[in-house]
């Protein structure tokens, strides 16, 4: 490369680096980092570096907003102010109590609680993407748990459990499909009644093969050990508490939100599925089948939801329960909406909602708070997430609305 294309390079970076919304983004990791150091594995005892931190993200802030950027820059310094609030008043608290509450095992079990929220909440995504809404994440969940486990003591085989799951997640899906789409029927109450289906078949096939429990070994998900980790000079046992010894399918679960990402994204098949979604008509006008990318993309929606599911009973638990997703399709489906229909946020969404449960054990533990609050933590969290978003989180223009070709 020619030096003159180094230097427009160069000057292309340094132009982007100073643009407003550059800065404001900035500005936030700043006010981000304000209340963090503060956090283990940190745990600064001071208050200078979480003021210089919050410092640099007012500043960054105020910088912007003349510019233009208003919105990320009102968050900047929001997130500034708050983050040197919360840095000042965790200097309270002894250091002890913090590592015990917020240790690695917790950032952890965040990740585990997240892993099935965000399976589903990806096959979500898909689903709504094409213009039919997926009541039904929870049924498909539990189908795949049961499933899943149903097939592994068969066979032996984990990797046989997850094709199970896979299988008759897709299975239910195919019928959610089917009434949405083909017959017309109100997308909401289709939904329910996989819910239910899921339901009552699980708990009858659990109680007919499995009377008295599961018994029998169960072949399980194998962890995925990293002792490379706890080599790094500082954060290695850090880092080796949180990501040395996953599961994994938690590994699988970053690759499919990478995957759905790309796929929606940056290939024709995503500009199809969002199209269908958006305009049907004018999809169908040139020459997309609308009822086949619909009819795969809900389908798509149960077999990662079955996956989520499959993580509970053969990967976390080893396991199964009748009902034991509790309600965790829902809360995918409201981190579908709190993402905004986008796979990243969608995701961050789900961490949210993870490190609520997983918060809840040591709270209980160390702060002894009452049982009944701490369970019910994670739900309040998802409810209080979505009251902000009424009115903000715009879905698909078509969703929900059955398409009649003509």
């Amino acid at each position: 490369m020619s030096s003159q294309a180094w230097t427009a390079y160069a000057t292309e970076g340094v132009r982007k680096l100073t643009e407003p919304r550059t800065i404001a983004k900035l500005g936030i990791a700043w006010g981000i980092l304000a209340f963090w150091l503060a956090l283990p594995p940190w745990t600064v005892r001071g208050i200078g570096a979480p003021l210089a931190a919050g410092v640099l993200a007012v500043a960054c802030g105020a910088a912007v907003i003349p510019r233009g950027e208003r919105k990320l820059g009102w968050w900047a310094i929001g997130l500034g102010i708050a983050g040197t609030l919360g840095a000042a008043w965790l200097q309270g608290k002894d250091a002890s109590t913090l590592d015990s509450i917020l240790t690695a095992g917790v950032l952890a079990s965040t990740l585990r609680f997240a892993t099935p929220l965000a399976f589903a909440a990806m096959g979500g995504i898909f689903s709504e993407r094409s213009g039919v809404v997926n009541i039904g994440l929870e049924g498909m969940m539990l189908t795949g748990a049961f499933f899943g486990i149903w097939g592994s003591v068969w066979s032996g085989s984990w990797l046989v459990g997850l094709l199970m799951a896979m299988l008759f997640g897709g299975l239910l899906a195919l019928i959610h499909a089917f009434f949405s789409i083909h017959l017309r029927a109100d997308q909401i109450v289709s939904g329910f009644a996989v819910n239910f289906l899921a339901l009552g078949l699980t708990g009858y096939l659990y109680s007919s093969i499995y009377p008295g429990g599961i018994h029998a070994d169960v072949s399980r998900v194998p962890q995925v050990g990293l002792g490379f980790l706890d080599g790094i000079p500082g954060i290695g046992d850090f880092l080796d508490g949180v990501f040395g010894r996953l599961n994994l399918l938690v590994w699988v679960m970053f690759a499919v939100v990478i995957l759905a990402y790309v796929v929606l994204f940056k290939t024709p098949i995503g500009l199809r599925i969002r199209s269908v979604g958006e305009h049907p008509r004018a999809a169908d006008t040139v020459g997309i089948s609308v009822y086949g990318v619909r009819y795969a993309a809900v389908v798509t929606s149960g077999v990662l939801a079955a996956l989520g599911g499959a993580f509970l009973s053969i990967g976390f638990v080893g396991s199964f329960a009748e009902n034991m997703t509790s309600g965790r399709g829902y809360i995918a489906l409201a981190a579908v909406i709190f993402g905004k229909w986008r796979p990243g946020w969608a995701f961050a969404a789900c961490l949210l909602f993870g490190f609520g449960f997983a918060l809840a054990i040591p709270l209980q533990r160390e702060a002894d708070v009452s049982e009944n609050l701490v369970s019910a933590f994670p739900y309040l969290l998802t409810l209080v997430a979505l009251v902000g978003l009424i009115g903000r989180s715009i879905p698909p223009a078509a969703i929900g609305r059955p398409y009649v070709k003509q």
